[in-house]
């Protein structure tokens, strides 16, 4: 269950060293984008020593994101961070035929190494082809999070990225409803301006009304606005808590079916309470 995912950069140890401090559920890592060409060792290398030097699993989900398997850098990112210190990678461009190599490459390295957990993987979807596979990446094995990454979807596609995000709807819509439909977290693309604290939460609450879940950070000054747009509001925790108890009470009665302020209450409208209580307890706002 996740809110918000912070990018760091792999070659910032100082950043690295507190990326506990931030409040993000998960911290991503960065080897990819935020690492120039000629620091690419050398950020693999201080991830690499920094998850080794790890006495404890922190609270936050681990991400590496490793550069594409269309480079000449993944292997040996994949080699030097994947470990049950991680939890998730992170692919960058992704496509379907990318993600099954990396389940191939991440089963081999899981079973050399005898770790005992299984990696997830978070693909970016940042290439207009990879809009046109979001139905295929969604299904693929490991991926239980997809995350939306206008820069460079915006640049592939030759158009102009904004604030509103016109450019990016139909992107999105897609994205939120293929991963609703897996039951994945759909992830949204970092607001880039960190000094507008106002057009991000109203960013947060666009994508919000979308079907998003979570939202990327590229600050820690962001993380405190997304943690409190995405989880529910006070009357949404309230009316599921009306409904769990309405349900309780038909449970006994032997009704699956019932009336609550006068609307029927069935079995979809038990499962959205049930999640927003999930959540609600998961941080603890009830």
């Amino acid at each position: 269950m996740r809110r918000s995912l912070l990018f760091m950069p792999g070659n910032n140890p100082a950043m690295l060293q507190n990326s506990d401090v931030f409040d993000s559920d998960a911290v991503i890592y960065d080897l990819e984008d935020a690492v120039s060409v000629t620091e690419k060792d050398a950020a693999r290398t201080l991830v690499s020593q920094f998850l080794s030097s790890m006495k404890h699993q922190p609270p936050m989900e681990i991400v590496v994101r490793i550069n594409g398997l269309d480079t000449d850098y993944y292997k040996q990112d994949l080699e030097a961070v994947v470990s049950d210190k991680i939890d998730t990678i992170m692919l960058p461009k992704a496509q379907v035929c990318y993600l099954n190599q990396l389940d191939e490459l991440l089963t081999e390295i899981e079973t050399r190494k005898g770790m005992t957990k299984k990696i997830n993987i978070i693909p970016i979807i940042e290439l207009a082809v990879s809009v046109l596979q979001i139905e295929q990446i969604v299904a693929c094995p490991r991926v239980n999070g997809v995350l939306l990454g206008a820069e460079d979807l915006t640049s592939d596609l030759e158009v102009s990225r904004t604030k509103q995000g016109n450019e990016i709807l139909y992107p999105r819509m897609k994205l939120a409803v293929a991963c609703s439909a897996y039951k994945i977290d759909a992830i949204d693309t970092p607001f880039t301006d960190t000094n507008d604290a106002e057009g991000l939460a109203a960013d947060c609450n666009f994508v919000a009304n979308l079907g998003f879940g979570v939202k990327a950070a590229i600050h820690p000054n962001q993380v405190p606005t997304i943690n409190g747009i995405f989880v529910p509001s006070a009357k949404n925790i309230n009316w599921a808590l009306r409904v769990e108890e309405a349900t309780r009470q038909a449970a006994e009665k032997g009704l699956g079916v019932f009336s609550l302020d006068g609307k029927m209450v069935d079995k979809p409208v038990m499962e959205r309470a049930r999640k927003i209580l999930a959540k609600a307890r998961k941080y603890d706002l009830i």
